[in-house]
């Protein structure tokens, strides 16, 4: 793997490390099931393959290949929730809501099934000196929220404020960090709609050197970064945003 550095141009920004994988596609096996919450599906798969896996970023993904009738599978992007080369172990977080290819494979997936992967490309890797974060999402990204929550060190502060469709859907997660989790319900319906999110980001005070990290529906994203950025002065070299998902379009994400 190549090691790539591309430090913020300000002094006081956050290094940045890009780290490039050797992109290899991996067959792995359904070990185990949990309904995590009623909207989200945990499946832990095995495999030989997995022993030289790597992810070293809590935001990376792996491109899923799902079957088709038509012989070229479906392609969706997924979080690697958790990993362990030792026990070959790799934990995969399905959101529920709709019935798309990925979320249908995952409901009819059954103990011993297979499921082909690619990836990680590559992981970017913010620097520990960071101390504090911002992390805001919808389902889609509560997955890295969550494994960065989890991975945290016990002197970093993290605030996350996340959508989702019921409050049955909030997850407790295990970290030695100092976290607050705030959830911001709205119907699945208005996932696209910022209004949520937007009004318990707007009553966040935003510290010095906080690093802001937004997943959501692109255009969800746009607003809350133009919120943060333009209107609020956070600095851009301290902002990292995606669109996870764009409304109306399958397999499609964009960066900003």
């Amino acid at each position: 793997m190549t090691l790539v550095d591309f430090p913020n141009s300000s002094s006081a920004a956050p290094r940045i490390e890009r780290v490039r994988h050797e992109l290899k596609r991996r067959v792995l096996t359904v070990a185990a099931i949990e309904r995590l919450t009623p909207g989200m599906l945990r499946i832990s798969f095995g495999g030989e393959d997995l022993s030289d896996f790597v992810s070293l970023g809590a935001d990376d993904h792996v491109k899923i290949f799902i079957p088709t009738e038509a012989g070229e599978p479906e392609r969706r992007d997924y979080t690697p929730r958790r990993y362990d080369n030792a026990s070959r172990s790799l934990v995969i977080d399905f959101a529920v809501h709709e019935a798309g290819p990925a979320t249908q494979w995952a409901l009819e997936a059954r103990l011993g099934d297979t499921l082909e992967i690619g990836g990680p490309r590559g992981s970017a890797i913010i620097s520990a000196d960071v101390k504090h974060w911002l992390l805001i999402g919808d389902e889609t990204a509560l997955p890295a929220i969550g494994r960065r929550i989890e991975e945290a060190g016990p002197d970093q502060r993290i605030t996350s404020i996340v959508a989702i469709s019921d409050m049955d859907d909030r997850q407790v997660f295990e970290t030695a960090a100092d976290v607050k989790t705030l959830w911001a319900c709205r119907p699945l319906d208005q996932a696209a709609d910022p209004s949520a999110l937007l009004a318990l980001v707007k009553d966040i005070e935003l510290q010095p050197e906080t690093f802001l990290w937004i997943a959501a529906e692109a255009s969800v994203t746009r607003a809350l970064r133009a919120h943060l950025v333009d209107e609020r002065g956070h600095p851009l070299s301290w902002t990292k945003a995606a669109g996870y998902w764009v409304i109306g379009k399958a397999d499609a994400h964009e960066k900003f």
